[in-house]
């Protein structure tokens, strides 16, 4: 391979996304740009080192070992790029994977931190589970997203970093005429002998699919079987409404239509929450981010366990550790932080 000058930066961020999307379609989209002028970035690339970096076909993009060789070196290159546009308030776009738009706990902790940092962008998306957002945040495709950290598998949690940001109580969604739904709330012994959903076939929520497992143990409540993954409130509300089965939630979790929510005690089970970030990342959004969450869980007490919870001893140990908050009393890089 051989050493040009000067390379462009956009030409190394327009070869790692296709490098890692496989599909010059979803690195345009990934990227803000049209397709074709992702191909030509590739393609002058291509020509300023002297080697062919993809091999094309009209089903597939792999790299050729020129480009599988390439891919580190852009990687360092363009973090450290990153690194220094946030130093100097350029910060780029900071993606923020939020899970579902019902989810209370990220879109407040988002809100929050865009009025910290006003100058930041923070990008909302509203499309997985942790154990979806996790293999995108240490790819580099995703910066930050909420969840349950000790759900994941210890490989993936090896090359990630995570801020406790909430305990939420957890609920259970009911058919409006169930038995159950004339209570206030509901004990866990009363769901002895149902089926209740938590996402089991969902690879992408496979951490709250865990959580649930860990909960029904020794309370003789069934894991409900996969349903067709359903994509948006209209299908999740069709497909409760065909099955009528139980569905395992928070007590944030929105309303939906002929169901009622009822939150869970005796004991109440709480649904550990952080804030997940790939190890190494630098952002002044992110700064916000981190002072957002801190703020709103002292000032509403998140993390407050109460005497009757549930949770598993590993979540309980990682909803445990306390990690300094960059920025706490300082500037971001995009704005200084208000009061």
């Amino acid at each position: 391979m051989s050493a040009p000058s000067h390379i462009d930066p956009r030409l190394l961020r327009a070869f790692v996304a296709v490098a890692e999307e496989l599909h010059f379609t979803r690195a345009a989209a990934r990227l803000y740009v049209a397709q074709q002028s992702l191909s030509r970035d590739v393609r002058r690339l291509e020509r300023e080192l002297g080697v062919e970096l993809f091999v094309r076909t009209t089903r597939q993009v792999t790299p050729t070992a020129d480009g599988e060789r390439l891919l580190p070196h852009a990687r360092r290159v363009l973090a450290a790029q990153d690194d220094l546009l946030a130093a100097f308030g350029q910060a780029r776009p900071l993606l923020v994977d939020l899970n579902t738009p019902g989810l209370v706990t990220g879109r407040r902790v988002l809100h929050r931190a865009r009025e910290l940092a006003p100058d930041c962008e923070l990008m909302a998306r509203y499309e997985s589970g942790l154990t979806g957002a996790a293999a995108e945040l240490l790819a580099g495709r995703l910066d930050v997203s909420f969840g349950r950290f000790a759900g994941l598998d210890p490989a993936l949690r090896s090359g990630l970093e995570q801020q406790p940001v909430r305990l939420e109580p957890m609920a259970v969604i009911l058919p409006q005429d169930h038995p159950l739904a004339a209570l206030p709330e509901v004990p866990l012994a009363a769901l002895a002998g149902e089926e209740v959903y938590a996402g089991a076939g969902n690879p992408r929520t496979r951490e709250w699919t865990d959580l649930a497992h860990h909960l029904f143990e020794g309370h003789g409540i069934r894991l409900a079987p996969p349903f067709p993954l359903a994509v948006g409130d209209e299908e999740f509300e069709r497909i409760m409404a065909k099955s009528r089965t139980p569905v395992l939630a928070v007590v944030d979790f929105p309303a939906m239509p002929r169901t009622v929510r009822r939150p869970l005690v005796d004991p109440v089970p709480l649904s550990p929450v952080s804030l997940v970030w790939r190890k190494g990342l630098v952002h002044s959004g992110l700064d916000a981010l981190r002072r957002a969450a801190a703020e709103i869980a002292r000032a509403e007490e998140w993390l407050r366990r109460p005497a009757d919870r549930w949770i598993p001893a590993i979540d309980d140990d990682v909803m445990s550790v306390a990690s300094p908050v960059r920025g706490e009393h300082g500037t971001s890089a995009c704005a200084t932080f208000m009061a």
